[in-house]
Parts: structure tokens; sequence; C-alpha cells
């Protein structure tokens, strides 16, 4: 018995495309099936671009899939590249004829978080990478956003050292420790500086959020750059129903800063989720704790935001001090996948877990309306 050209279709529709996570058959991806009396199966299959990185895996896939049918001796896969029109038609298939930002679409089930801080080195790029690898490792689909144009650090802290493939219009993002990320850093040559104004810094979120394809995420996170100047208002603008997370340090002085970071919110009407403390303390080897950096920041912006929007803006958590927070960013190694019993990892776990069981509701958001009139 062999099988027949249905079967090893049906065979192939349980291949996925490593990239854009959709079955080779629904993208057109199957160029032609040749079943021979002998039993040797003949798959053509295109593939998106030329000298696609993925193109050992998707082979290995095909050959696997096809090779568990009852009666195949042998498979033989020949790749070839689609052509404009074919890559236009698939292009259109998952994104329609214009680019849209999918998270800023009212159907959307994405949750949106803007990390954010009012000053530079409270560790805020550590915690958006720990929290976006900690929700993964809860089985959702995460995604991170660098959008610290001029400071970008995510895909090292990530370990992400692939490139993007452009598909088309379309950017597929590359992939480390189970999340998506894309960066401007992934686009300049070497530690080339990016010297931008507020209109390219614009357009640049713009293509990070419309033109990479995200698939079905559960959860994305946008490293926004220090302070309350462009990117936060042009996030504000593009994904209105993004909530922001504030990071601080218990330091009074960074706090300060902190809070103003997170009152950009009452002008641009979203939410904000909560509060984190970094660098909140460090643990002896007594066991007992050294407050390096003082303490009580992050309850101060807590309560100073609960107080300015009107509704209770959580402390979400207090991270301690742990050097191989930073060691496992500069090599690419979460701390939560490094060592997850951590004091530090076991706390970001836990504030990952508030965040993506939290049900969706209007509490803390400002909302645009005006008595009726008389």
């Amino acid at each position: 018995m062999i099988p027949t050209v249905e079967a090893v279709r049906k065979a192939l529709a349980g291949v996925q495309d490593p990239e854009i996570h959709r079955p080779i058959t629904d993208l057109g991806m199957v160029k032609d099936v040749t079943v021979h009396p002998d039993g040797l199966v003949d798959v053509g299959v295109y593939l998106t671009v030329a000298g696609c990185p993925l193109r050992d895996k998707i082979t290995r896939d095909v050959t696997t899939a096809v090779s568990a049918l009852e009666g195949v001796r042998e498979v033989r896969v020949e790749l070839d590249v689609m052509n404009d029109e074919q890559r236009t038609a698939m292009r259109k298939s998952l994104r329609g004829d214009e680019p849209k930002i999918p998270f800023a679409e009212p159907g959307s089930l994405t949750r949106v978080y803007c990390v954010a801080s009012g000053k530079g080195g409270v560790g805020k790029s550590s915690v958006t990478v720990n929290l976006a690898v900690a929700m993964a490792e809860r089985g959702l689909s995460v995604g991170v956003v660098d959008a610290d144009i001029y400071g970008h650090s995510v895909p090292r802290m990530l370990g992400a050292t692939g490139k993007p493939t452009k598909v088309e219009q379309m950017i597929m993002p590359p992939q480390a420790n189970g999340v998506k990320v894309i960066s401007i850093g992934m686009f300049t040559p070497g530690n080339t500086p990016v010297v931008w104004r507020g209109p390219m810094l614009h357009r640049a979120l713009q293509q990070f959020l419309a033109d990479v394809f995200w698939g079905d995420l559960d959860i994305l996170l946008l490293d926004l750059p220090p302070g309350t100047g462009d990117i936060a208002i042009s996030v504000a603008q593009l994904i209105p129903n993004a909530e922001i997370l504030v990071v601080t340090t218990p330091q009074q002085a960074a706090a300060e800063v902190a809070e103003r970071a997170g009152a950009i919110a009452l002008q641009t009407r979203q939410r904000i989720a909560g509060v984190i403390e970094n660098m909140s303390w460090l643990q002896m080897p007594d066991g007992s704790r050294m407050d390096i950096f003082g303490e009580g920041g992050g309850q101060t912006v807590s309560d100073s935001l609960s107080r300015a929007v009107g509704s209770e803006v959580p402390l979400l958590g207090q991270v301690p001090l742990d050097p191989r927070l930073r060691e496992g960013g500069d090599a690419g190694t979460p701390l939560v996948t490094l060592d997850p019993e951590a004091p530090a990892s076991t706390v970001l776990k836990d504030i990952a877990k508030r965040l993506t069981v939290r049900a969706r509701g209007l509490a803390g958001r400002m909302l645009s309306v005006t008595p009726a009139g008389r």
C-alpha cells in the first residue's frame, strides 16, 4: 500500500512554517506532490525568500511528517522560492491589503504593556526581558519591542542573535528563549549609534508594530526609553489601549522621577498596570538584608499614582539585587531561566503571573466622558 497524494497533503498540513507559525499548506508553500509506485514521495516546497535561514528545519519537518505515512519508503524534498506574486498573495492572506497595527484594533486580545521608567539605570530592560521569558514559560505567546531606539539592549539580554527576515512587506522577527523580539539594533551595523529626530523615531516604532508579523500574541511588552519623550507619546497614539508598568528603585530621588513617567498616563489616558521596585535590597550571607538604595521608593510611587488616577495602582513586587541578573543579561540567559528558584526570579515570575491572569476591565483607565447638557 502506498499513500495517496491527498494523504500526503493532509500530512503536510501538520507542518508549520517556523517563522509564520501557520501550516505550509495554508500559506501556499506546497509546490507539488508526486507519489511513486515504489513508495518514493517527492515533495516540492516553496520558500518565502531565497536563503531562508530555516530551510533545513522545513526540510526535516516535511520529511518527518511524510515518512510517518504507511507505505512511504523515502521522501525527497525539493526547495524552490516564491515569486513576487506568490509572496504578495501570502502577505494579503495574513495581513490584508494595508499594513495595520493589530494591537490597536478593537477586537485585539493581545495585552500590551509599556515598561517605563523616569530615569535610566533602574534595570528596566532587565525587568522587561525576564518578565517576557517568565510569561513565555507559562505557555503564552509573547513578543518584545525594543522601543529604546537610542539605548537598545534587549536582543543581547534575551540572547537573540538572529536577524529579521523580510517577506514582501512583512518582517519576520527572530525568536529567543521562546520570545519574539524586534530592535533597531538588528538593522544597524555593529554598535553604530542611532541619531534620529522625533518623526523618524515615530516611524520606526510604527514599522515595528505594523510591518512586523507578530502572529497571535497573548502579550506584547514594549521596553520604552527613560523619561516622557517622543516614544512614550507615539506609543499612546499608536496603541491607545496599552498599559503602563513603572519601574523604579527604592531611592526616593528615583521614585520622584518615576512618578513623572507614570503620570504621563493622566495626559494620554492610558491605564497604569502597576509599579515594580527593582534593586530593593541585597541579601547578605547571614540572611540579613542591606538596603543599598534605601527603601520605600516603590510604595511611594504606587501611592502617589493611585491618588493621581483615583484608583489603586498596585506595587506588583520588589525585586532584590542579584549579580546574576546582570550576568545573565550579558550572556543572553535571563535569570528566570538561569536560576528559576532565585529570590529575584521568584518575584519576577510572580509579577508575570499577576499580569497575565488579571481580568480585563476599566478600573484605572481614564474615560473620555463629559456630563450631559441640561
